[in-house]
């Protein structure tokens, strides 16, 4: 049997006879807890049918600890996504038998995620399993929920602060545009907090395992909108609806008070006690706001709108 790469000593010793040296701007820092370990692997399988192959995806295998894990945890193939080419030789010994293994050296924020599963037979189960460097935490999911990729289920490992937000409710101080963001695509929960301990080197923040489940939200509004509205509603968390859509959109406040009326939303709430339903109610009415308000503002109109800047210009 392999030696279990996430035990300090096995670490240890590759890290010490290839004089490998973590690089900080890669965020790189190696889970050594076989608990964690299981976690991540259990949450990223479950539900796999049993026909089909079970391939897992993966960003950042570092010496390939979960990469190992992925594999003998039940995956029939795990193709990992590697920035660092100097870990080649190393990730040779450790994951070099694995005939299940394929290791891509390249940037994952840049890579073509489409044309690698593009040719996957229909039956397959795709899971994106990670412990992700933290500097591209966000950049890297949206490319993954937005593009439409076949993933069923997503597992990452992430800061905590960050998994508490993807996972927060409306009205907390942790629900903002990325928590609106991951759950537009998908039901985000939290499967375990991991602590810096856990890692080599030992991170200065906590981290958490989050696990996203694809749905599909029956919305009829245009996602860009949606999006947009998000934006808008999140750019001030200070200022009411009524303020921040009138600075997204260039529009005077009597327009906003007409879309937030038909939209069944008041304007003195903030955007973080909105939920996607509401976002989207506002996204919905928007091309019938337009275009049933596409008329001329007269000068008071305007004025009124936004009498607060003129009397103190």
């Amino acid at each position: 049997m392999k030696p279990r790469l996430y035990q300090p000593r096995v670490v240890a010793d590759l890290l010490k006879r290839y004089g490998f040296t973590m690089k900080k701007g890669l965020g790189q820092n190696f889970l050594i807890d076989g608990h964690v370990l299981s976690q991540i692997v259990s949450a990223a399988i479950a539900g796999a049918p049993a026909v089909g192959q079970k391939v897992a995806v993966e960003v950042g295998p570092g010496i390939g600890t979960l990469t190992q894990a992925l594999i003998e945890g039940g995956f029939d193939r795990v193709i990992a996504i590697e920035k660092d080419q100097t870990l080649k030789p190393l990730l040779q010994e450790t994951l070099g038998d694995y005939t299940e293994v394929d290791i891509r050296f390249a940037d994952a924020l840049q890579f073509d995620f489409a044309g690698l599963l593009a040719d996957m037979p229909k039956d397959t189960t795709i899971r994106f399993a990670a412990n992700l460097p933290y500097y591209i935490t966000t950049p890297l999911l949206m490319r993954l929920l937005e593009g439409a990729l076949p993933f069923s289920r997503i597992v990452v490992m992430v800061q905590k602060e960050v998994a508490e937000r993807m996972v927060a409710k409306p009205g907390g101080k942790d629900y903002g545009a990325l928590s609106v963001a991951v759950q537009y695509y998908s039901q985000a929960q939290i499967v375990a907090f991991v602590p810096g301990t856990c890692f080599v080197p030992k991170p200065d923040v906590d981290s958490a395992v989050v696990a996203l489940e694809r749905v599909e939200h029956e919305f009829s509004c245009n996602r860009d909108v949606f999006f947009r509205v998000v934006r808008g509603a999140f750019a001030k968390r200070r200022k009411t609806l009524e303020n921040t859509l009138a600075m997204e959109f260039g529009l005077p406040k009597i327009m906003i008070r007409e879309w937030l009326a038909a939209s069944g939303i008041e304007g003195v709430r903030r955007g973080e006690t909105l939920t996607l339903e509401e976002f989207a109610a506002l996204a919905d009415h928007f091309k019938q706001f337009v275009s049933s308000s596409d008329r001329k503002v007269t000068t008071h109109e305007v004025y009124e709108s936004n009498k607060g800047q003129y009397d103190n210009g």
